[in-house]
């Protein structure tokens, strides 16, 4: 019987230890992956929770507020929206107000999310 040297068995072994490393290298990077795509996931549905729980258009004026949900930092600033070459005092129902949106998980990412809402005028 013939058996396998002790440089094929080495080889073999460095084949498998590069093969091994290859997967685990994988492995760490689909984690990191996973775990980045979560984060943002919260972060966006802490926005979206605090974009639902707003006041009615005509009960939002404009100011600040901030707050915390789930250890998740938030602040919503409401501020007129002015665009440039437009009449400001033009006779229409609306009036266009910015919100913004801004959450800071506790890692510290920040999203931030921006939108416009109309206001009835003299509301």
């Amino acid at each position: 019987m013939r058996g396998f040297t002790l440089i094929e068995v080495l080889v073999a072994l460095g084949v498998l230890a590069v093969a091994l490393a290859a997967i685990g290298s994988l492995m760490a990077t689909t984690v990191r992956g996973t775990r980045s795509i979560d984060a943002h996931v919260t972060l966006v549905e802490t926005a979206r929770s605090i974009m639902t729980g707003l006041p009615d258009r005509g009960q939002l004026s404009i100011g600040n507020f901030s707050g915390e949900i789930a250890e998740h930092r938030w602040r919503t600033d409401v501020l007129p929206f002015i665009v440039p070459n437009v009449d400001q005092q033009l006779a229409t129902p609306w009036t266009p107000q910015r919100v913004v949106v801004r959450v800071q998980s506790p890692a510290g990412a920040i999203l931030q999310v921006e939108t416009i809402r109309l206001r009835k005028r003299g509301g």
